[in-house]
């Protein structure tokens, strides 16, 4: 981490957003976790908690490509301090009046909406605030923090719920939005190109974009095929350790940590490589080992096997996230890069989505292990075919 910690401590920009990043993000971690104890604790129903999780993910995602031409089209430091003030507002509301589902629904996807505004855009910004040596660190030191807040969100959360209950929660959250936005005012005026068309005029240049650029194309179809076929793993490794192996809910929360632990090795690991490793290969090998360690923990014989594979797992998730930030502001105009980040994360909420559905139904008609062994080998079919697809186009990127 000693090139991102001098980054953050020579580029006072950067260190903002990474702040800004942080602090947001371990907040959404802690709200989170008080919308769902609120709507499970007044419902009792788990479609009601699947509503909100839906509404908080995959409904944004939708909306990819002109959540990317808003930050192509304005100021990217006011676009980052308006989705973060919204956000806060929305969450002030929802803390202040606890309102019925149906409204908290709305008000849930409202806020995601507003986050998926400021993805992209802090995305954007990346490039017009370091330099493109110090790119792929300065992708791993968000990486990391991003990371840890989700991590670190959800203890916060366990502890602070018995004291100052569910709305006393999402007043935190309220105010690390407000404290991101704050910090964010550190950053530079960051203007955008100059935009002819209009807003959705805007998004189809952007979809336009990514299917005429090949390197472009072949990343975000690569991603996303390798999203589609091992999303399933949170549901699957559930199963796996109550059913295949027979253990208890505390074996579940291991398997489910072991990634975690994972990206913030990977991402403290890549911090220190720096832009010493291709980003090609360290995306293809990214996309490798992510698929091999769900194969790999449907053939595990133990709860430590699984949780050491899934583990591995969760470098190749930091290699794939880090390689493919650094990469499209390397092959994307600056103004063009807003609507290629939004279109990419929509696209990849999208087939996160596909991959609960499919994976569900693999996983009700066989086993845990079969479906893993399964996802994991489609992805490096799907690996294989990146590779393939980028042959001849890694020096130029």
């Amino acid at each position: 981490m000693i090139d991102a910690f001098r980054l953050v401590r020579t580029n006072g920009a950067f260190g903002a957003l990474a702040a800004a990043r942080i602090v947001s993000l371990t907040g959404d971690s802690l709200s989170l976790v008080a919308l769902m104890l609120l709507v499970a604790g007044r419902t009792g129903d788990a479609v009601a908690v699947a509503l909100l999780l839906l509404v908080g993910d995959f409904a944004p995602s939708l909306l990819g490509p002109l959540t990317g031409a808003i930050s192509d089209r304005f100021d990217l430091r006011r676009v980052m301090v308006t989705a973060e003030l919204v956000q806060c507002a929305l969450v002030l509301t929802i803390a202040v009046t606890l309102p019925p589902l149906p409204v908290l629904l709305v008000l849930v996807a409202l806020r995601a909406v507003a986050g998926q505004v400021f993805l992209p855009a802090s995305r954007s910004a990346m490039p017009a605030l370091v330099t493109d040596n110090d790119l792929p660190a300065a992708n791993a030191l968000l990486g990391f923090g991003a990371n840890s807040g989700e991590v670190l969100g959800p203890l916060l959360a366990a502890a602070l719920v018995g004291v100052i209950g569910v709305p006393g929660v999402l007043l935190v959250d309220a105010a690390s939005f407000a404290l991101s936005a704050l910090l964010l005012l550190a950053l530079p005026a960051l203007r955008p190109g100059a935009q002819t068309d209009g807003l959705l005029g805007s998004a189809r240049d952007g979809v336009r974009f990514i299917w005429s650029h090949r390197a472009v194309r072949v990343i975000a179809l690569g991603f996303c095929a390798v999203v589609a076929c091992n999303g399933v793993d949170d549901v699957a490794l559930v199963f796996l350790a109550h059913d295949t192996f027979g253990a208890g809910d505390s074996a579940v929360a291991l398997l489910l940590a072991a990634v975690g632990i994972g990206l913030l090795v990977g991402y403290a690991l890549l911090s220190a490589l720096g832009g010493r490793v291709p980003m090609t290969v360290l995306l293809v090998a990214g996309f490798a080992v992510s698929s091999a360690g769900n194969l790999l923990t449907g053939l595990a014989w133990a709860v430590a096997a699984a949780f050491t594979v899934q583990t591995v797992r969760g470098l190749g998730i930091a290699a794939m996230d880090v390689a493919t930030n650094t990469l499209l502001p390397r092959l994307v105009p600056a103004a063009m890069l807003g609507r290629v980040f939004g279109n990419l994360y929509g696209a990849i909420g999208v087939a996160a989505a596909l991959s609960y559905v499919g994976g569900s139904v693999l996983l009700d008609l066989t086993s845990a292990p079969v479906t893993l062994v399964v996802a994991g080998g489609l992805g490096l079919l799907a690996t294989v075919a990146t590779a393939f697809a980028l042959k001849g186009q890694v020096e130029s990127v």
